[in-house]
């Protein structure tokens, strides 16, 4: 974010009544939330696939490509 994007949604809660703020608040709270659970469901499929493809990836017909 820029500095000029960082104030002017600075400037834009300043002008926001309390009980405004409080949902933002709670907004904001939602998607950290949220991007921290699709952080974690991204790593556990990338977890699944490696486990899956570890017998495709390691075999003596690709261990050529191993030695690059």
């Amino acid at each position: 974010m820029t500095k000029t994007h960082e104030q002017a949604l600075l400037d834009k809660l300043r002008n926001l009544p309390p009980e405004r703020l409080a949902e933002v608040e709670d907004f904001v709270d939602f998607l950290a939330h949220r991007q921290a659970e699709e952080r974690g469901l991204t790593q556990a499929a990338g977890q699944l696939a490696t486990a899956a493809f570890t017998r495709v990836w390691d075999n003596p017909a690709d261990a050529a490509y191993d030695r690059l």
